[in-house]
């Protein structure tokens, strides 16, 4: 029985909400002094993450073209592939591909901005971009 009350006293590990640790690890990328492994990220981070899970998320940003790697041996060296607006964008992008109803949050959002803002969003939309 004592075990028991043991264990409920103990706090419980609070569960990351999806993409926050995609954003820690490409904020500590985006802080380091150049690639650097992923050991070296795990370390940043903190708490007890284990290594395979920093190679996940490391894995899953490449995938997301977010982050470059090369190799340095056996291993690889990382580093962002986006700026401080790039990283700003990328966890806009995770909330919005978290909803179902994408244009109610749109709607939503764009009701909020200031008229300089909101300005500058129709720019930016009627401009044409890379590659169109």
């Amino acid at each position: 029985m004592e075990r028991h009350e043991d264990e409920a006293r103990q706090p419980r590990l609070r569960r990351r909400a999806q993409g926050e640790l995609e954003a820690q690890v490409l904020a500590v990328l985006h802080g380091a002094p150049g690639p650097v492994n992923a050991a070296w990220v795990q370390e940043r981070i903190g708490g007890d993450l284990a290594y395979t899970t920093v190679m996940t998320i490391l894995t899953r940003l490449l995938a997301k073209n977010t982050v470059t790697r090369e190799r340095a041996g056996r291993a690889f060296l990382w580093c962002s592939a986006a700026d401080g607006a790039g990283l700003a964008a990328l966890r806009m992008r995770e909330v919005l591909d978290g909803e179902r109803d994408r244009g109610a949050v749109l709607a939503s959002f764009v009701t909020t901005l200031s008229p300089d803002d909101e300005r500058m969003l129709r720019g930016l939309l009627r401009s044409p971009t890379d590659g169109a």
